[in-house]
This record gives C-alpha cells, structure tokens and sequence, in this order.
C-alpha cells in the first residue's frame, strides 16, 4: 500500500488476512510514498513484487506512469490498483467495483440523484458506481469549483453521463437526495451535517478516525450508512482477486479482520 500518510491504513491487515486464508505465504506492507517519489519507487521493484495498493495522493498521479490501464481506470482517470506482470504495469480501479458492493449491501433504495462532499479521486470513482447504478443527478460540493475539474471531466467521459453541478459546499442549502457521500477530512465536516437529515442513505468514504462526524450523526438519527471500512473491504477483495489470480476473494475473513483492527482503534463496533 502506497501513499502518504499513510500509517492509518487498514489495507495490511486486510490483504494479510486474505493471504492467511487461502494459504499463501505473501507479505504486504505500508510504504509512505509522496507524488514526487513515485516514479522511482515504481522504477525500484523487482520481479519479486505482484502489485500495488494505492491511496491518496497517488490515484491520478500514477495514471501516465502506467503501460496499461484498464477502461474503469481510464473513465475514472485514476488507479487505486497496479498489478504487476512480465515486466508491465496494469493500472485498475477497484474502487467502482467496490463502491457499488458496498452500497448494495447495505441499501437497496434508490440511487438517483447524489450529493457529493469533496471532488477528488475517490469522490469521482464513488460517483461512477453510483452511475451505474442509476444516478442521473449529482451536485458536487467544494471548496473551490477549480477543485472539481478533474472529477468533472471524468464523469462527462461516463457513455450515459449524469447531471453535474458544482456548488460551494459553503452556500448551498440541504436539499432531498437519494445519497449523501462524503469524501473529505472529518475535520472538515461539520458544517455540512444538515444533509443528513434531507438523505436516503449517507455513504461515508473515511473510516479513520472512526466514527467520522457524517457517520456519528446519520448513526444517531437511523439513517442508513455505508462506512469507510465497507469500501476498504470491497475494493480489496477486488483487489486480492487481481493480485494473486484467485477466483474469489476470502471476504468474510477479511471482513472479520479488518472489524476486529478498526474496534481495537476507535473503540466503535458499528458502522
């Protein structure tokens, strides 16, 4: 798993689980990695290493260092996933995938129209999901509307895309949605924890510090949630799937894992 920070990351005990199930004697790390030490760190690997994990800030960043990427990775214009094979470097984007799962496995409501808090690469593969899914209508909202250009235009490469408006997330007054989703800091949350109460279900893409603001407050007024570890869990097994050439993931032993790691940090067995 790349990034930077990244020392929260949950990806370890997850992919360790999955090896540990289906016997495979792999190892998995956390390497802090910034945009400016990618290239050679990418350059660095050996034969020996199978594939990548990637976070913030290296989603997009990664795209023109690849030799290949996959036509979700392409839509989305990011790769959270590089696997590694005869010398190339395959970017996917197991994030789609697993935003739709995750979803699905805890609503199974309406997906028509969305409001987004943040426009960056996971806000932009979470809302591809969502268009699969049947989302016409999504309103983005941001700090600046410069920072929501790169999710824009990938939303406009989607065969059927949605509706798009980009608001500043400072003026713009709750409306009825079908889903809330937030991608941004939990510090950064707080002002906009009126869209709760005007949402179906509230898809939190944190999951550390847990609960975030968005969580605690659709938990207290018993509005659906999708929490962050959801996402993590699905895009992983997606990604076990990649990696090792597994026709299945070991979810329930990943899940089971990564729930024990999370309650041991926050102390919270929800969500």
């Amino acid at each position: 798993m790349l990034g930077s920070p990244i020392s929260h990351s949950l990806s370890p005990v997850l992919h360790r689980a999955a090896y540990a199930a289906t016997g495979l004697d792999w190892t998995y790390d956390a390497v802090d990695v910034d945009e400016a030490r990618l290239p050679g760190f990418l350059e660095s690997l050996d034969g020996s290493w199978r594939g990548l994990s990637l976070t913030m800030p290296l989603k997009r960043t990664v795209m023109p260092l690849l030799d290949e990427a996959t036509d979700r990775a392409r839509l989305a214009g990011a790769a959270n996933t590089v696997v590694l094979s005869e010398g190339l470097r395959t970017g996917h984007n197991t994030d789609i995938g697993g935003a739709a799962a995750a979803l699905r496995a805890r609503w199974d409501g309406p997906c028509t129209r969305a409001v987004v808090v943040g426009a960056g690469a996971t806000a932009a593969s979470v809302v591809l999901a969502l268009v699969g899914l049947g989302c016409t209508e999504v309103t983005l909202l941001v700090r600046s509307p410069t920072r929501a250009r790169a999710t824009v235009e990938a939303l406009a490469r989607h065969p059927e895309p949605p509706r798009v408006t980009v608001a500043l997330a400072a003026e713009h007054e709750p409306t009825v949605t079908d889903v809330l989703v937030s991608t941004v800091p939990a510090v950064s949350q707080d002002p906009l924890l009126p869209w709760v109460r005007t949402t179906g279900v509230v898809f939190e893409a944190v999951y550390d510090p847990w609960p975030t603001p968005f969580a605690a407050a659709a938990h207290a007024a018993g509005v659906p949630l999708v929490g962050g570890f959801d996402l993590l869990l699905h895009q992983a097994a997606e990604q076990v799937v990649l990696m090792t050439g597994l026709g299945e993931a070991p979810l329930e032993a990943m899940r089971a894992a990564g729930r024990r790691a999370l309650a041991e940090r926050s102390g919270v067995t929800w969500g």
